[in-house]
């Protein structure tokens, strides 16, 4: 590779940004960020606290900003497991941020702008050398907009509904099918209409549809796209 870039994937949730951005930084020796679970973090955090009125999906913003300081995010790699995962002040919780309660409140959380601010200040320091993969909802919009690739991630909301249950499944999540799409479309909702960094595709991001791909197949389309920025 003659020089490194920033790759940045946004998309819908469930659209299987992570995995073929996972894909891609192992194939590249890039770095790679899941923005997402930065925010679930904090969520996770939020609800421990009882920042979150449940009943009503109301965040108790004063009092998480005056306490979002005490939150630590870092990154580490699990040898064993051959994957990064995300702590929340030196505890692991890589699992527990993938559970249904914090996917059903994690859209509340992430619309909070002091939130965003934050997360945005940790992830653009991460990647000032550039050579990393980073996938969200506002990567190539606001957190990298100089990015040299940038990536739009769709996929039907049945076909996304389908790959988390299927995932939830196999960790031993008890779950239905039919929470899970209705969790999509209400995050679809609030992530196209909230007021901060809102949900949208870059001007010059290339949008993918992956409804009926295989990761192979994204992979490879992808590798098809770098052939021109990297070389």
């Amino acid at each position: 590779m003659n020089k490194k870039i920033i790759i940045a994937i946004d998309g819908y949730s469930s659209s299987g940004k992570s995995t073929i951005a996972k894909a891609t930084a192992k194939h590249l020796g890039y770095k790679y960020i899941d923005s997402g679970s930065m925010y679930r973090t904090v969520t996770l955090f939020a609800l421990r606290n009882n920042l979150i009125d449940k009943k009503n999906s109301i965040v108790q913003e004063e009092k998480l900003k005056n306490i979002l300081d005490t939150v630590h995010i870092n990154f580490k790699i699990n040898d064993l497991k051959k994957r990064q995962e995300i702590y929340l002040n030196n505890e692991n919780v890589e699992d527990e941020i993938r559970e249904m309660e914090v996917s059903n409140y994690v859209s509340f959380i992430s619309k909070i702008k002091f939130v965003r601010e934050k997360m945005v200040r940790i992830q653009q320091e991460l990647g000032k050398e550039k050579g990393i993969v980073m996938d969200g909802r506002d990567i190539g919009t606001v957190v990298f907009p100089d990015a040299e690739l940038k990536l739009f991630m769709n996929a039907k909301a049945e076909v996304r509904a389908e790959r988390r249950y299927k995932e939830l499944k196999e960790k031993g999540v008890i779950v239905s099918y039919e929470e899970i799409l209705e969790n999509v479309k209400s995050r679809d909702h609030i992530d196209e209409t909230r007021d901060e960094s809102p949900l949208r595709k870059a001007s010059d991001a290339i949008e993918l549809d992956n409804s009926s791909m295989s990761e192979d197949e994204q992979l490879q389309w992808i590798l098809g796209l770098l052939e021109k920025k990297i070389n």
